[in-house]
């Protein structure tokens, strides 16, 4: 990196941390410091949201995605915007009319306070680890890449999100979004028209995407029923909805993001924003590392991404079976450029027969490059079991290191680090106001002024802090990260959803009943993501994780009602014969 990459990359994460810090420096009631002073406005609200939902995570492991696996990934978010609308028309109404602090609030009145208390836990589990992953996502791989140390990138970036967060509560984690969100996207739109500059000169933006067609890169809509395939347009609209509706209905991540507007409209007008917005922006993440894929069909790309992993099977006995698999690799890409450059020629002259003859040559090629890079990571598994050989997370960043030019490489990583503080922020947040509020105020036998409870939020943040730092030290890099955070998050939300509908929609349902059932559905849906249910003969996944959110919301209300009718044939008296 240049010394204006540096200035630009540090620039910019200090003008965050000090605006944060500078524009919420009064706040010192419970509403100011929690409540964000309830005066966001809609636009503020909608920036907010999403930069909490658009971690890192988003932007270094979607365009790695779509490089891998194409543009299905999409239909993960077909069931956002109709979330949105119930979430506007249900959830966010009774939220303002009780003027709650949480979520967890309206629970305990509804039912009571186990069912409150077991609610915020299983948040707090979830999104305990959650924080620790967004700060380690981007550590681990900045480390791979630029060589700097994990154990310190972890604990400044922690450090550097706990300083505004606990400085300032949910004002400073809104207002510092909306300057990310312009930062995250601005550096996005960059990077993907560089991407097009770098492609050949007859390589337009329409015949960059027939080259991706060609390659199944495009294949947006899936519409089998296998339940087995993580992202169909079923699993989206369904699971998706699900898992959206518990996101954005019941995490106080997202939930506090929208307490905090200045009225019921307001912050309606804001999820609305996001509803719209969201899958607009993740296609355009996608179609970013689509155009990646087209970059790397001209140009050398490495056998495996992932820096540290190639030098660690370099270093071991494998290493010249390695450089083989590397040279057939060179020649592979050599293939490839030829076949793209006849289909382009193709294209140009419109003969459908050589059009469909290279694009089976294309897929030809594709099927051996995959085979190859199968082989290699085979081959560092043996090297070393320890060693991360999935190289989605890779992808783009070593796009960025390698092909753009100075000054645009500090603007890129600031859009890592900004998304990662974004995220982790709202999350430390929500993880301090639920401990503070659910847990300590709650249980607390004598009462406290306002100050106490606001140093106690503040506490309970920089504990949060150094737990989500401790558990970035330790983490283990999964399959791919923008999976693992969701598979963590369809693990609980369904089931805490299914609370939260029980308490809208199911008046005759008490606590005990909901209470019971819930730790049970918690049960049977971690048995079922471990395959200890239904166990498949292979060992392979059963369910795609998506269709656990709707397993879990459907389960805790169907033995809720169960449980509560049990419970009332119990208690009805007996009459004598």
């Amino acid at each position: 990196m240049a010394a204006i990459d540096w200035f630009i990359l540090c620039g910019t994460l200090l003008f965050i941390v000090g605006y944060g810090v500078w524009k919420t420096r009064n706040s010192q009631s419970v509403n100011d410091y929690v409540g964000g002073g309830r005066d966001a406005k809609w636009w503020t609200i909608g920036l907010s949201v999403m930069a909490t939902q658009a971690s890192a995570i988003t932007f270094l492991s979607t365009p790695g995605q779509a490089f891998h696996d194409g543009m299905g990934f999409v239909q993960f978010y077909f069931g956002l915007p109709l979330a949105m609308i119930v979430i506007c028309l249900v959830f966010i109404p009774i939220y303002h009319k009780l003027k709650v602090y949480t979520a967890y609030e309206f629970l305990e009145g509804r039912f009571d306070l186990k069912t409150r208390t077991l609610a915020a836990i299983l948040f707090l589990i979830q999104r305990g680890l959650a924080a620790g992953i967004t700060i380690f996502a981007p550590s681990i791989i900045l480390s791979a890449i630029l060589g700097w140390d994990l154990l310190w990138l972890n604990i400044i970036i922690g450090t550097l999100v706990i300083i505004y967060t606990v400085s300032g509560g949910t004002k400073a984690v809104s207002v510092t979004q909306k300057q990310q969100m312009f930062i995250i996207m601005g550096g996005m739109f960059v990077a993907f028209f560089y991407i097009l500059k770098f492609l050949p000169e007859d390589i337009t933006f329409t015949k960059a995407l027939k080259i991706a067609g060609a390659s199944d890169k495009l294949n947006i809509l899936d519409f089998s029923f296998d339940p087995k395939s993580r992202y169909t347009f079923w699993s989206g609209i369904t699971g998706g909805f699900f898992l959206a509706l518990a996101y954005f209905g019941t995490d106080q991540s997202q939930v506090q993001r929208y307490l905090s507007g200045k009225s019921l409209r307001e912050s309606q007008l804001g999820l609305i924003f996001n509803g719209i917005l969201k899958i607009p922006m993740q296609f355009f993440i996608l179609l970013v590392g689509i155009m990646v894929f087209v970059f790397y069909q001209y140009n050398a790309s490495p056998l495996n991404f992932n820096p540290s992993a190639t030098e660690r099977v370099l270093n071991s006995e494998f290493a010249s079976e390695y450089r083989q698999l590397q040279e057939e690799h060179s020649l592979l890409e050599i293939d490839k450029k030829i076949a793209q450059n006849k289909f382009s020629a193709a294209l140009e002259i419109k003969d459908f027969n050589e059009i469909e003859a290279t694009k089976a040559h294309i897929i030809a090629i594709n099927t051996k490059d995959k085979a190859n890079r199968d082989a290699a990571k085979a081959m560092i598994e043996k090297a070393d079991k320890n060693a991360e050989t999935n190289d989605k997370d890779y992808v783009f960043i070593h796009f960025i290191l390698n092909n753009l030019p100075r000054g645009l490489i500090g603007l890129l990583l600031a859009v890592i680090l900004s998304a990662a503080m974004s995220s982790t922020a709202s999350e430390l947040n929500a993880l301090g106001t639920i401990t503070a509020l659910d847990l300590y105020k709650r249980n607390k036998k004598t009462e406290s002024n306002e100050k106490h409870y606001v140093r106690a939020s503040k506490g309970f943040t920089l504990l949060w802090g150094i737990i989500a730092i401790l558990i970035a030290c330790v983490a283990n890099l999964f399959d791919n990260l923008i999976q693992l955070v969701n598979i963590i998050g369809s693990i609980f939300y369904g089931n805490v959803l299914g609370i939260f509908l029980l308490a809208f929609f199911f008046r005759f349902i008490r606590g005990t009943a909901v209470f019971w059932a819930a730790v049970l559905t918690q049960v049977v849906v971690i048995a079922l993501y471990y395959n200890l249910i239904f166990i498949h003969p292979s060992g392979e996944e059963k369910l795609g994780y998506l269709w656990l959110n709707a397993i879990g919301a459907g389960l805790v209300i169907v033995l809720a009602v169960v449980f509560e009718g049990l419970d009332r044939m119990l208690r009805k008296p007996k009459v004598d014969a």
